[in-house]
């Protein structure tokens, strides 16, 4: 799967994160570039979810350094924080669509909050174009209560597009779905990717999702980057730490 022009958009080296005596982080070190799907593999408490809230500005590390779009996150002030992060789409593993809000309210709700580009002036056509991106336009007036799990995950999906975000941070998009609507999922992020452009960091246990939509895998293991390569090349590694994980996960 081909990626676009190398232009880093996220740039993280020596990452140290630590509670008390739990170090998560490690000299952790990674690259994203635009275009590019980039993979997080690493089991349960291995600190996949504190790399994300680092990334965003919600937890400040010991020591390291995230540059997003070349500026350092936590050198950041709030209305710059608030800027980046409305460069950033994130699509949550539960999905956080608000119940009590119809399909479309959910979506218009992030253009309220954040700034709206020229393309995006429109609140109508920005509704009506994500959901025809996630293919559910038939679905704008109804509520969360009447859409099947898969539905909720593309709506999900469709409120983060909605502001044109250049990274993507995908949460397990597949957890809890079949697997014909995990498939589903996954094309759905190749489409996206190859669409916009997207750079997405994708944190998943489905090794078929991981499959079809990565170009490049990092496994983070002992809160390093231990393995950084293709899904391929991952595979036929004689290393017992990574033939292990795709054992267990595959």
């Amino acid at each position: 799967m081909p990626t676009s022009a190398n232009l880093t958009v996220l740039e993280i080296n020596g990452l140290y994160k630590s509670f008390g005596d739990n170090h998560v982080l490690k000299d952790f070190s990674v690259s994203l570039t635009r275009g590019e799907n980039l993979a997080v593999l690493g089991k349960s408490g291995s600190g996949k979810s504190v790399l994300i809230k680092c990334i965003i500005g919600l937890i400040v590390p010991d020591a390291g350094s995230i540059k997003v779009f070349g500026n350092e996150v936590h050198e950041l002030g709030q209305d710059e924080l608030d800027q980046m992060r409305a460069r950033i789409g994130f699509l949550f593993q539960s999905n956080a669509l608000y119940d009590s809000m119809t399909v479309e309210e959910n979506l218009l709700f992030p253009l309220r909050r954040h700034w709206i580009t020229e393309e995006q002036a429109n609140p109508d056509d920005a509704v009506q174009e994500a959901l025809n991106d996630v293919g559910l336009l038939h679905t704008r007036y109804m509520m969360p209560s009447e859409l099947s799990g898969g539905m909720r995950k593309r709506i999900a999906l469709a409120r983060t597009l909605i502001l044109k975000p250049e990274i993507i941070l995908y949460d397990e998009p597949t957890t809890g779905l079949d697997p014909i609507t995990s498939r589903e999922i996954s094309d759905l992020i190749v489409k996206v990717q190859r669409k916009y452009n997207t750079a997405s960091m994708i944190i998943s246990h489905d090794m078929s999702c991981i499959h079809a939509v990565a170009n490049r895998i990092v496994m983070l293991i002992e809160g390093r980057c231990y393995a950084n390569d293709t899904y391929n090349n991952l595979l036929k590694s004689a290393d017992e730490k990574i033939r292990d994980f795709f054992l267990e996960t595959v």
